[in-house]
């Protein structure tokens, strides 16, 4: 029997994934574990390397038996992997690649031996590269050529970013355009208020609604095989979409289902629509020197710092 719909299923995703009819998911979004030893709650992230792989093409190949047709399968995965999960996809599972998103995060992981991680890899894959669903006017965003240069030589779908290396995205807006294939969104971070509080790996709503928008139309089936948080369905649901999602976690499974509980179809979803003016550029950012010190604490004198006299002026305009 199918699993029922609209619904969090806690059991493993081979599981509740053979249950499905073939041909039944229109959208499949996966976030799965990235084998890095991350510490789930019931979930061990560190599998032999061939043992991951194996694991992979097991659950990619239920996803692609139970796309329709027409189906089209997003797939969210880290540096280690992104490159045999992308093969695989592709001359095992005979899907095409529509597009390599590169999700660009701030707030991402400090390293201190390589530069500070701070992406992920979005695979967007279809099964019939000459039929599948793409709402361009539900993403459609003008590019600062036509909204701020007013140049006629404005490309109406807009533009590709820079390969260029900046400090920050917002001092440089127009580089990160919606409809490029290099998205900025920040990370769901613990003191943001659509942080849950109770996962550490949860997506941005408007991530997952650009996606959602673009590949489904109202009414379609939203799969989601690693649950997680719930963001998935919690978003295909304020779309008005129809969702299944599967959780290992019978822990994450009841607190996603409250999280549905709470939300109704139509509801805005949570985060910036526009991450990129959420935030202010550097010029209008915040300054140590301005900041009042914390009662009992001494302000460091920085002229009488050598290390700080060290650092650049970053800020030449500035005080």
């Amino acid at each position: 029997m199918a699993p029922q719909l609209n619904a969090i299923h806690n059991r493993d995703c081979f599981a509740g994934l053979r249950k499905l009819d073939e041909g039944s998911v229109h959208l499949a979004f996966a976030d799965p574990p990235f084998n890095i030893g991350y510490d789930y709650d019931v979930y061990r992230d560190s599998l032999e390397s061939q043992k991951y792989l194996q694991w992979s093409r097991q659950w990619t190949a239920e996803v692609v038996r139970a796309l329709k047709p027409d189906g089209t399968f997003w797939l969210a995965i880290g540096d280690e992997y992104a490159a045999e999960l992308k093969v695989m996809l592709q001359q095992e599972h005979e899907l095409t690649c529509r597009s390599w998103v590169i999700w660009y995060y701030t707030f991402g992981v400090n390293c201190k031996y390589k530069f500070s991680r701070s992406h992920a890899h979005l695979f967007h894959m279809v099964k019939d590269p000459d039929k599948f669903t793409f709402n361009i006017d539900a993403i459609r965003v003008p590019s600062a050529r036509q909204l701020v240069y007013g140049d006629r030589r404005a490309n109406p779908t807009g533009r590709l970013p820079d390969d260029t290396w900046i400090l920050r995205p917002q001092d440089l807006p127009e580089g990160f355009q919606p409809d490029g294939d290099t998205w900025y969104f920040p990370r769901v971070c613990g003191t943001f208020k659509e942080r849950t509080g109770w996962h550490g790996c949860q997506m941005p709503e408007q991530l997952l609604g650009r996606i959602i928008r673009a590949c489904s139309n109202e009414g379609d089936l939203v799969l989601d095989p690693f649950a997680g948080s719930g963001t998935t369905l919690a978003v295909a649901k304020k779309l008005k979409r129809r969702f299944l999602g599967f959780e290992l976690s019978a822990e994450y499974a009841q607190q996603a289902r409250k999280r549905l509980a709470r939300i109704s179809p139509g509801d805005p979803l949570d985060g910036a629509p526009e991450p990129l003016v959420s935030a202010p550029d550097t010029a209008n950012g915040r300054r140590l020197k301005d900041l009042k010190p914390a009662a009992g604490r001494k302000r460091r004198n920085r002229d009488a710092d050598p290390q700080q006299q060290c650092l650049p002026n970053l800020f030449p305009d500035g005080p």
